[in-house]
């Protein structure tokens, strides 16, 4: 359940912090009759997300047996490009979201307003509702789907109450260490998502185990008691894995440091050049 409403969090967080600073540049603008273009834009992406979960969910119930462990070892995998996707997108954009959104609502209005406007809000939220879907969905599969659920909405219910909170009282949240934060938190979800999707191919015999287990912890933490359970839900705990897992675990790690260390790099240089 804390995976899931951290993960629910973080998303919800994103996506109010657009519309927020979407209906805050209208605002400045004074161009708020504009506002219910982009609360359609909400609620359509809204909808949007809510049956991709309902397929991912239904999709999820129709395999057995093998199928089953090859569909749960691709949902993961892709739940962990995705969270990785976006580590590497915050630490290579972070600083510009805002000047971007603000150019970006300046041009929909430029052009006529309600189409863009609620083309912004839509993409924007239904990005972050899609990508919600597949955690929950890839959450689900080591945890209870009812602790899931119940930590994904109030994650949600938190984001929304967080975000009205930052814009009706001008509180000032420094997003960028915010998602630096939560980053960290990131890293280790996908890389559990990884190992994990890696155990379910060792299962299904699409990736060698060479080592079936090498070695067992069960005895001393059982990954079906309720720590194990919440253990394996937010770093992919296993008490017994495969030697493709470790391998799997440590080296996503190395690749995300090196990748981390490049995109900076990246920044630095763009900034350098921004300057002179």
């Amino acid at each position: 359940m804390i995976a899931s409403f951290l993960l629910a969090l973080r998303e919800g967080l994103e996506a109010a912090l657009i519309v927020g600073l979407t209906i805050g540049v209208l605002t400045k603008m004074k161009r708020r009759e504009q506002t219910p273009a982009v609360w359609a834009g909400v609620g359509a992406a809204t909808a949007v997300s809510l049956i991709v979960a309902l397929a991912l969910n239904w999709a999820g119930a129709a395999f057995e047996g093998r199928a089953e462990e090859i569909f749960e070892g691709i949902t993961m995998f892709l739940a962990s490009a995705v969270l990785t996707w976006m580590i590497f997108w915050m630490a290579r954009q972070g600083r510009q979201v805002q000047a971007g959104l603000q150019a970006d609502v300046k041009i929909a209005l430029a052009r006529g307003g309600r189409w863009g406007l609620f083309a912004i809000a839509f993409f924007a939220v239904v990005r972050e509702g899609i990508e919600t879907a597949l955690f929950l969905t890839a959450a689900a599969m080591t945890s209870s789907a009812q602790q899931v659920l119940i930590g994904g909405l109030a994650g949600l219910a938190a984001a929304a109450v967080l975000g009205w909170v930052l814009f009706a009282t001008a509180v000032r949240l420094n997003v960028r260490r915010f998602f630096q934060v939560t980053s960290i938190l990131l890293i280790l979800f996908a890389a559990g998502l990884m190992a994990h999707g890696i155990h379910e191919f060792n299962e299904a015999g699409l990736i060698p185990s060479v080592i079936e287990h090498v070695w067992d912890m069960n005895h001393i933490l059982d990954e079906n008691s309720a720590v194990g359970v919440t253990l394996k839900a937010l770093f992919g705990y296993n008490g017994n894995p495969s030697l493709t897992e470790i391998l799997g675990y440590i080296g996503y790690f190395a690749a995300i440091f090196l990748g981390l260390r490049q995109a900076e790099r990246g920044a630095v240089i763009v900034r350098e050049t921004a300057v002179s």
